[in-house]
């Protein structure tokens, strides 16, 4: 994340580098989603978009990419996930409309929380004054049913663009577990890969995981990815 705010520093986040728009598999249907990012990050949109979808979606991969690619052009950003909200403060959304993107995670975690509430607010009012900052928030739910007890934050929500994440397909998956596998010089196969969809947790973030522990594995004892390899180093 690119340090052009001294409100980054004291934020304990680290945005991972292969969380990128090169790295994102988009199931069907997201495709304009992802366009409206890259408008943000490259501030090309107005206004806000919200994106939802339950966890481990992709919707902080999402943010990560943005920010990213802001960064790569040279554009301030800024990520905050609102799930570490008790060990912050409301004080970090100020002066942040200043910055050229902004990506609020998890904003539903915040809700019936009057001051983070209200600040949330109060920065969607000036990222609208000031029309030179995009915003882009997160949630697992869609604005009407975040559960804030502001109407007038939820009325806001509901101002720009509205996504929701559609759930990638059994071969879109493994499609997308392949090219990882590829990235790492591994080959995995369509028996393999269905394998380890049919086996473990379906949702990407966990595959991934998996497929990087193996990776690990396969070169520490020189052996390619099979289903009795795979068995024996998860104990499946």
């Amino acid at each position: 994340m690119k340090s052009n705010s001294p409100l980054q520093l004291s934020l304990p986040v680290h945005l991972p580098d292969d969380e990128t728009f090169n790295s994102y598999y988009p199931a069907a249907g997201n495709d304009q989603l992802i366009q409206s990012l890259q408008s943000c990050a490259e501030g090309l949109a107005e206004g806000a978009v919200f994106i939802w979808g339950p966890e481990k979606s992709g919707r902080t991969h999402l943010m990560h990419a943005a920010c990213a690619h802001a960064n790569d052009l040279g554009r301030s950003s800024f990520y905050i996930p609102l799930g570490i909200h008790a060990s912050i403060s409301p004080a970090l959304l100020e002066g942040l409309e200043k910055i050229d993107l902004v990506c609020i995670d998890d904003v539903n975690a915040i809700a019936g929380h009057p001051v983070w509430e209200e600040a949330i607010f109060d920065l969607y009012n000036r990222i609208s004054e000031q029309k030179t900052c995009s915003l882009v928030l997160s949630a697992s739910v869609s604005p009407v049913d975040t559960g804030f007890s502001l109407p007038d934050l939820i009325s806001r929500m509901q101002w720009g663009l509205n996504y929701q994440l559609q759930p990638m397909a059994d071969d879109e998956k493994l499609a997308a577990l392949q090219r990882r596998a590829a990235m790492r010089g591994l080959q995995l196969s369509d028996d393999v890969g269905r394998f380890l969809l049919n086996r473990l947790a379906r949702d990407l973030r966990t595959l991934f995981d998996v497929l990087d522990r193996l990776d690990k594995a396969s070169l520490v004892h020189q052996r390619k990815l099979t289903i009795p390899f795979i068995k024996e180093m998860l104990r499946l």
